[in-house]
């Protein structure tokens, strides 16, 4: 069956050209041939000149993702298993894989799907119409591959309940693929024990991508006194504490998140020591900077306060405003971790917001490092979407 052929405006492809995935659009000048929303095309230039294949959604802004840069290059299950065994290689070279991102959607080549793997527990999100095509036997592709290594999957959960999916056309999709397992997973991740609930909790269940900034804390965190804010189930609470914190309080407005990281504390025998409030962190911050209160370290982890480059004044706004008074309840030489993880908020602009909270009160920043997300959540450069967390640790000195 020969493929439609898409052709690009003069001038237009620069994100392609570039190492991007992704062709808007309009930057199309004409399609030639039939298809069908989710089929895979050819992608030529304005002259001609072949470009590779990716599957074509009219529903969407993002009409074309890429799949190939080989015109010639069947999108077939040979390769999609080359495609999972470069992705799992990966991971085994760069993180802790007992639990960790297997897929990344574009950053691994595979756009539009995400498999996040819990222990035995795989959850996937299929975000995109043309990959949603190849969601079973990428499941499938994903078990043989880890079998191979002696690792066998024993359920998986299927979190496509994102808004993502309405601007592909798609509906919100959640559920178990296969049989039926209990989808409170137990997990151990830097030495700290969890229950991820697979099918309630945000996202996937568990934010992996900051596994090891929450490492980076344990060593902050001997001896200190701690406030976590946005703590959703009390992973950088519990690593404070398992770097020998003396006492930490995490605070997060959803009450579900509070109680599994209540359970998480007891499960790390932890329940002494660490304890959770569940209240907005805007209106707490405040009320402790007036009762006097004063940290060794103070985490902020914020949900994104931008989704589109529409809000993004107002999201300057809100990370410069808990920033600044995260500051002002670190005691003096104490330590700040803050970070964004929109990539609508550039590296560029959550520092500049960062530096002028500290103006606003009077505080000094001594930067210990700057970090991005876990490996296995790998940038793919040219393709800014894969690149989205930033996280500071500074130290805190008051202006003298």
């Amino acid at each position: 069956m020969s493929l439609a052929i898409v052709t690009l405006k003069k001038g237009e492809g620069r994100f392609l050209k570039g190492g991007g995935m992704w062709i808007f659009d309009n930057e199309i000048d004409l399609v030639t041939g039939s298809f069908e929303d989710g089929d895979i095309v050819l992608v030529h230039d304005f002259d001609g000149y072949p470009l590779g294949r990716g599957f074509i959604n009219r529903n969407s802004k993002i009409r074309i993702r890429m799949m190939t840069r080989n015109q010639d290059q069947e999108i077939d299950e040979k390769f999609l298993r080359m495609r999972v065994k470069n992705a799992w290689e990966y991971r085994k070279k760069t993180v802790d894989t007992d639990s960790c991102r297997l897929i990344f959607g574009e950053a691994d080549f595979l756009p539009g799907f995400v498999a996040d793997k819990f222990s035995d527990v795989l959850v996937i999100q299929s975000l995109a119409l043309g990959i949603d095509r190849f969601k079973e036997t990428l499941v499938r592709l994903i078990k043989e591959v880890l079998l191979e290594d002696g690792i066998r999957i024993r359920g998986v959960f299927e979190r496509s309940d994102a808004k993502e999916r309405e601007k592909e056309g798609m509906e919100r999709l959640k559920g178990f693929l296969g049989e039926p397992f209990d989808t409170c997973v137990p997990i151990v991740e830097n030495g700290v024990h969890y229950e991820v609930d697979v099918r309630d909790g945000q996202k996937t269940g568990f934010f992996l991508d900051q596994k090891y900034n929450r490492l980076a804390i344990q060593r902050l965190a001997k001896d200190a006194s701690v406030l976590d804010c946005f703590t959703h189930t009390g992973s950088f609470a519990l690593n404070a504490a398992k770097g020998g914190a003396r006492e930490v309080l995490g605070v997060d407005v959803s009450e579900l998140g509070v109680n599994q990281a209540r359970r998480n504390a007891e499960l790390n025998g932890m329940g002494d020591r660490v304890q959770f409030l569940c209240e907005d962190v805007f209106e707490l911050l405040p009320r402790l900077e007036k009762e006097g209160r004063e940290f060794d370290l103070v985490i902020l982890d914020p949900p994104a306060f931008t989704k589109s480059r529409n809000s993004v004044k107002n999201a300057v706004k809100g990370y410069r405003e808990i920033n600044l008074r995260g500051m002002k309840l670190v005691r003096d030489g104490g330590y700040l971790a803050t970070c964004s993880c929109s990539h609508f908020m550039s590296y560029e602009l959550f520092t500049q917001t960062l530096g002028q909270a500290a103006r606003n009160v009077h505080r000094r920043l001594r930067q210990v490092e700057y970090r991005t997300q876990a490996p296995d959540h790998p940038i793919l450069w040219a393709a800014d979407e894969s690149y989205y967390l930033k996280f500071y640790i500074f130290q805190v000195v008051k202006e003298k």
